[in-house]
């Protein structure tokens, strides 16, 4: 026979028993975004090859080696790739979708899978899936502030709260250029000490630089010139400002001149929130910050925004690691259990007539009462309800609380209100 064909590296499945985590975060964050005015908005998983080389930028790692080609059809004219991030997708949609036409900001957020080809780890999949939230439309640093905010409600929603959050400006068109000269002047005479890639950088994207994990560079970054010291006085302020804010808010934050980020399209402002639980390089459970220059960079007309995305996996891996993932939801909360054979139709009927009060399921399998009960306490029901031939006939049921294991009999037609209306039919006779 065969090998058993398995998933492919580098993803995996989300079971039954862990979806209850998946759901409480996914829940924890449409209640954040909400709160704070933000509406949900879906975009494609699929987008042109363009938007996404020149939204991100085509000498980032994402576009050098992660990106996943969607094959197309002989004869098609567009060349498209999985998602590998939201940000440049959201933007897209606000303008083709005159979202720019209504008052700004438009404060929008979405949830879905991204795709990138790197190498698989804990809480680091090819298909990952994000909290992806954004503010476009307006220049003012309280947004930089306010994002910030909503993803720290997010996670102290969740429990999580010994995250350590990182900020930094890395200034903009006015001020950064001279600054990345500065850098290159500063590393051109260490290009031997760096590792290939940042040889390579040094001249394409020397910024970063600064956020290098390789030791090799890490030391040489120490005596490097800081971006905070060259910031012109409109980013000076802004970053004054999203500081003062933060403190107001009580949002404890820490300044690492080392922060740039992954992407081409961040100005002024960006953050990352880390957790020690998730450790080395990988420590991140949300970053952003505020870009500027995207709209213009994919075609639109120049368009202040600001964001960020956050893991789910590796949400759902630090709290998994902290002990706290709820308990996985059992399938149903009634089980209709036949006692015999050939009873399909009545069970199934106790069940249509018990759904809209509680989630049921039905068991009319050949195997013994036993056996059922056996299973349904297993899988943690709430109530079973059995019925044989002559119960059937009767059109009645045992109904059985698992928890104190009494049990009554009575008509199928008052088991929506009865299992609707009282927590468990406690002071009934065993």
């Amino acid at each position: 026979m065969p090998a058993p064909i398995r998933a492919a590296r580098g993803v995996r499945d989300v079971l039954p028993a862990e979806r209850a985590a998946w759901s409480l975060v996914e829940r924890a964050a449409h209640g954040a975004a909400r709160r704070f005015g933000y509406q949900l908005i879906e975009t494609p998983i699929i987008e042109p090859l363009e938007l996404v080389e020149r939204g991100v930028g085509e000498d980032t790692d994402v576009i050098a080696k992660e990106i996943y080609f969607v094959q197309p059809r002989q004869g098609s004219e567009q060349r498209l790739v999985l998602r590998p991030e939201a940000t440049a997708g959201m933007v897209r949609a606000y303008f083709q979708n005159g979202l720019n036409q209504a008052p700004p900001p438009a404060r929008l957020y979405t949830i879905g899978a991204m795709f990138r080809h790197d190498r698989p780890q804990a809480g680091r999949y090819r298909e990952f899936h994000q909290l992806d939230v954004e503010a476009i439309g307006e220049a003012s640093a309280a947004l930089d502030a306010e994002v910030i905010e909503l993803a720290a409600a997010w996670l102290r929603a969740l429990g999580l709260e010994d995250w350590t959050l990182e900020v930094n400006s890395i200034g903009d068109g006015a001020c950064r250029p001279a600054y990345l000269e500065l850098l290159k002047a500063y590393y051109r005479p260490l290009r031997d000490q760096l590792g290939p890639d940042c040889q390579r950088r040094l001249e394409t994207n020397p910024l970063r630089l600064l956020d290098c994990k390789e030791p090799q560079c890490q030391p040489l970054r120490e005596r490097a010139p800081r971006i905070a010291d060259h910031l012109c006085p409109e980013c000076a302020r802004a970053f004054v400002e999203v500081r003062s804010l933060l403190e107001a808010a009580g949002i404890p934050y820490r300044l690492n001149p080392y922060l740039v980020r992954g992407l081409d399209y961040y100005t002024r402002t960006v953050f990352e929130f880390q957790h020690r639980l998730l450790g080395g390089a990988q420590n991140s459970l949300a970053g952003g910050g505020r870009y500027d220059g995207l709209s213009e960079v994919i075609g639109y007309r120049p368009t202040p925004a600001t964001g960020f995305a956050a893991g789910i996996e590796r949400v759902v891996l630090t709290l998994q690691e902290l002990g706290r993932l709820p308990a996985a939801e059992p399938a149903a909360e009634l089980a209709v259990l036949a006692d015999g054979p050939d009873l399909a139709a009545p069970v199934a009927e106790v069940a249509r007539l018990a759904r809209p009060a509680v989630r049921t399921l039905t068991d009319a399998s050949p195997r013994s009462l036993g056996a059922k009960m056996r299973a349904a306490g297993r899988a943690g029901y709430r109530w079973v309800a059995i019925l044989d031939a002559a119960e059937a006939e009767r059109r009645v049921v045992r109904l059985r609380d698992m928890d104190s294991g009494q049990q009554r009999e009575l008509r199928w037609e008052e088991l929506p209100s009865l299992l609707g209306a009282e927590p468990s039919p406690a002071g009934v006779a065993g």
